[in-house]
């Protein structure tokens, strides 16, 4: 029964119960490194990014920050295997409800019908079906529609991490394999729970997958992400016409920045934009890719500074560089500065003495928060990563390399581009400058 309302809630309800075979097909498909990345994930169509990226931003967390060998990019076999697993891990811990709730993992039917091993025999040589997992590879290398696949599939529960560790390294094949990818959605979901999946999701009507054009929603996204399905990323809760809606709960260990920020469709709050570990899944309107860097003063706490400049931009969305100065006792109260109304006028006119009526930014920053500065350096190396070949130089998914600079408010502006990855990246760094080592940019697409 699970099967039905496991398929429901991430493809929909359907008049026929049947999927779109073109959308179930483009997800089937498994974690494939890349022919020209050692430790890149490779995407074969659109859709599947939604879970492909973030385990390759938790995979390039686990490279940078948890392996002994200072080249990342160079990875042995065994080295990516124990990564890998231990990345796919770290997700399913993430979304576990409480210690009490056992991990799921869901697997392919290992017992098989006659009219199963009869199909195996006519593809398989007979020296070929020896063993369970040769089994299962010829299974999952059949052509299988969406009824066929949720009919095969089922659950296996496990008490402790360790025990969900160990199995997670036993059926290291079967994520490689055709259907890896949904595999471990589905794993993910179910160690969650479909109920509390439902109660997390705004809208219960609406499928972790658009049943039309396949690709996933931000409550997919925020699962696999954080281990909760909220619709929002800002922080919080809030309440809009007596509705209560969910955002963020805490600091997320990878981030998220999106396109559509920079288009004032949505504002992502803190807890994404400042993660834990400089990794950022980055969100066009149709896609997801990664960005990252080995510099972790770029997720360092805020300093007074820098919380105060962006504070004080919240008030300045137009990024001109200052306020209006009937705004100054809003943003020194946002910032617990003494703001009562005697204080705030001094303060008006000796930021203001030509009585212009504004407020820029470098004065005040001067005026209360002297001598300090960003803790980010002057300059860095970044990485960007798109699973789509046809999306990458030469149709080879590689890292592409490159130089960030993040400017002060006062600097001059030498704007190196005007790209949809840097308007995406502006979202957090407003002032950053980038130079790619290709000789074109990045695509978010």
């Amino acid at each position: 029964m699970y099967n039905i309302e496991l398929a429901e809630l991430v493809w929909g309800k359907r008049p026929n119960s049947a999927l779109s075979d073109s959308v179930f097909r483009r997800w089937t498909q498994g974690f494939v490194l890349s022919q020209s990345e050692s430790t890149a994930l490779e995407q074969f169509e659109g859709g599947p990014c939604a879970v492909i990226a973030p385990v390759q931003a938790y995979l390039l967390k686990n490279f940078l920050f948890k392996s002994d060998k200072p080249n990342w990019r160079d990875c042995a076999d065994e080295e990516h295997k124990n990564l890998f697993c231990l990345t796919l891990s770290e997700i399913l811990e993430t979304a576990r409800l409480n210690n009490t709730t056992p991990f799921c993992l869901v697997m392919l039917a290992k017992e098989k019908s006659s009219e199963e091993h009869a199909s195996i025999s006519e593809n398989q040589p007979e020296s070929s079906q020896g063993t369970e997992e040769e089994q299962l590879s010829a299974l999952a290398a059949e052509e299988l529609g969406s009824e066929r696949f949720h009919a095969l599939i089922q659950k296996h529960t496990y008490a402790t991490a360790i025990e969900l560790k160990e199995a997670i390294v036993d059926q290291y094949s079967t994520w490689k394999n055709r259907f890896g990818v949904l595999l471990f959605l589905y794993s993910v979901i179910l160690t969650k729970g479909i109920a509390n999946i439902r109660n997390e999701i705004e809208d219960t009507a609406e499928p972790l997958i658009d049943p039309v054009y396949g690709h996933g929603s931000q409550s997919l996204i925020n699962l696999l992400l954080t281990g909760y399905a909220v619709l929002n990323v800002w922080d919080g809760d809030r309440e809009c016409s007596g509705m209560k809606l969910h955002g963020i709960r805490n600091q997320s260990t990878v981030g998220f920045l999106t396109l559509m920020e920079s288009l004032r469709y949505c504002k992502v709050g803190a807890f994404l934009k400042s993660p834990k570990f400089p990794v950022w899944i980055l969100g066009s309107e149709t896609h997801l890719t990664v960005f990252f860097a080995k510099e972790m003063s770029l997720v360092a706490p805020e300093s007074p500074w820098e919380q105060a400049r962006r504070v004080f931009q919240t008030y300045d969305p137009e990024d001109n560089g200052f306020v209006p100065d009937t705004m100054l006792e809003d943003v020194m109260k946002a910032l617990d500065l003494v703001s009562d109304p005697e204080y705030v006028n001094i303060m008006k006119n000796k930021l203001d003495p030509e009585g212009l009526g504004i407020i820029l930014l470098g004065t005040f920053l001067q005026e209360f928060f002297p001598e300090q500065e960003s803790a980010i350096p002057d300059s860095f190396t970044v990485y960007h990563y798109n699973g789509l070949k046809q999306s990458n130089h030469s149709e080879k998914v590689m890292y592409v390399e490159g130089t960030a600079v993040v400017m002060g408010f006062e600097d001059p502006m030498v704007r190196t581009d005007d790209t949809p990855i840097k308007r995406c990246l502006q979202t957090k760094w407003p002032y950053i400058e980038l130079m790619w080592n290709t000789d074109r940019s990045p695509s978010l697409n």
